[in-house]
């Protein structure tokens, strides 16, 4: 009798055992698979990595399961990338303007994938969101910044390639230098044509240093780290992009225009699982919205911008959200 009582126990427990395992494969099943495409590569400090971080608060959030594939600015992969990862994701983020093409290819064949397409108002596909941001916005703070510490009255700006997206950032800019000083001078820009050399745009920067901008915002991704270096080898300030940068080099990147594209994947995909699908939709993510704006670091690192400018910042950017202050744009 006890030899039967033990083997029935015995049975019951495999087969609980059985079901909490197939409960808990379930659940990793059932799990949101999000993947992250960058046209670029992750270790920039900013655009990219910024998409990534999103994506790893997701996971300890919601225990969504992610993945990143880097396209390295090989246009050859970008349509590729995309094919691959909507096979293997419920959702798939497109990060950067060049992967445009291939959405409208790859969106309409996988009916059944969601698309996120950041920095770009792709329309016409139901199963896509586009996410378009403001950066002339938040560029115009920087500008203001710029040349309120400018002791030249001239400053520079390095931008990535010339494009609608990155001369968005330049024409606000340059709007809000001038707005601080209407007899400054913001000198031509820059155009690295690379997204991924930092010794390009370190040379870039040094350039505009010797024309006299001693304050110079870069705006051209991992390239613009070199900024960085020229900044403290010259002794002359710099500003971040995309992401609070001032950690990188505190004592020469003085401000940083952040444009949160991590926070903004996180609150679409949290949407998306709250119920609340934007998709077939353009989202703008502007000052307003509290996803365009200047970041200064910690507030144990060194500040160089003074509190009264800080103070004016806060008072145009409310102008702005207002619409008070309308920035120029390159975007339609």
């Amino acid at each position: 009798m006890k030899k039967i009582l033990s083997l029935i126990l015995c049975i019951t427990m495999v087969a609980t055992l059985a079901v909490l395992g197939a409960s808990a494969e379930s659940e990793k099943t059932d799990a949101l698979k999000v993947g992250i495409c960058v046209a670029g590569s992750l270790g920039d400090q900013g655009f990219y990595d910024s998409a990534n971080d999103g994506l790893q608060k997701l996971a300890a959030d919601y225990g969504v399961v992610g993945s990143v594939v880097e396209c390295k600015n090989d246009a050859s992969a970008y349509e590729p990338a995309l094919v691959e990862a909507a096979e293997q994701n419920d959702v798939v983020v497109a990060v950067g303007w060049e992967f445009w093409d291939g959405l409208d290819v790859v969106a309409p064949e996988m009916p059944d994938t969601k698309f996120i397409f950041v920095d770009n108002g792709m329309t016409g596909h139901d199963n896509l969101l586009a996410i378009t941001y403001k950066e002339n916005q938040g560029s115009f703070l920087a500008g203001y910044i710029a040349m309120k510490l400018s002791k030249t009255g001239k400053v520079g700006v390095i931008g990535g390639e010339d494009s609608d997206t990155i001369n968005n950032f330049i024409v606000g800019y340059k709007q809000g230098a001038l707005y601080a000083n209407p007899d400054g001078e913001v000198l031509d820009p820059i155009y690295t044509n690379d997204y991924e050399d930092p010794a390009k745009g370190k040379e870039s920067a040094l350039a505009l240093n010797s024309k006299g901008a001693d304050v110079i915002f870069q705006v051209a991704d991992k390239t613009g780290l070199g900024v960085f270096e020229a900044a403290q080898e010259k002794g002359f300030y710099a500003i971040g992009v995309d992401s609070d940068q001032k950690y990188i080099d505190p004592e020469v990147i003085i401000c940083s225009m952040k444009k949160e594209v991590g926070s903004s994947i996180y609150d679409a995909v949290k949407s998306y699982l709250a119920g609340d699908s934007r998709f077939g939709t353009t989202w703008t993510a502007d000052m307003a919205t509290g996803y365009v704006g200047i970041g200064y670091g910690d507030s144990g690192m060194t500040q160089q911008v003074p509190d009264e400018v800080k103070a004016a910042v806060e008072e145009l950017a409310a102008k702005i959200a207002s619409g008070e202050i309308v920035v120029e744009t390159t975007r339609a």
